[in-house]
């Protein structure tokens, strides 16, 4: 079942690469802080690299600003979202979440299959914002399409949140 807007961040586990890497719960990380998350089907993916995540580096700022957290993940490994950040500049304040095995995006209802692309199991393209682990704004793109889960489409949805 998919997350809705009012549920809670299921737990599960993520990961980072710092000085190696480091395993991230999902519950303790939304605890108690503002965070946009938004999922991409794959790192350097044709859109992910040239709109979704870019958008994301530019608007950094306007999120901090509103004192949120910008989280991006994917179904790939850290290994691979470290050198997408690095390829597409992206500052460490963005964080870049790997759920390798998919198992976050399982629990969060998710998943697409992309197996007829040769990609296998992915997330969809979505993004959501979340407060101290509740979700209040839940943008799921159309298969296909990227419009609502955009930097400038959540910027506008926590504008009218009055965020």
């Amino acid at each position: 079942m998919a997350i809705k807007t009012g549920g809670r961040i299921p737990a599960s586990t993520v990961n980072m690469l710092n000085d190696g890497i480091e395993p991230i719960s999902t519950q303790p990380f939304f605890a108690g802080r503002k965070i946009l998350l938004f999922a991409v089907p794959g790192a350097f993916t044709p859109t992910c690299s040239n709109q979704h995540l870019p958008g994301y580096v530019q608007h950094l700022d306007d999120f901090e600003r509103r004192n949120v957290t910008v989280a991006c993940m994917a179904v790939n490994d850290a290994f691979v979202m470290r050198a997408w950040a690095d390829s597409q500049q992206v500052p460490e304040s963005l964080v870049m979440l790997a759920d390798g095995n998919g198992a976050f995006t399982r629990a969060l209802g998710m998943e697409m299959d992309g197996s007829g692309f040769g990609m296998g199991h992915r997330a969809r393209r979505f993004a959501l914002y979340a407060e101290d682990g509740v979700v209040r704004i839940l943008h799921l793109e159309a298969p296909g399409e990227f419009r609502v889960s955009s930097a400038e489409a959540m910027l506008q949805a926590l504008d009218d949140m009055k965020l």
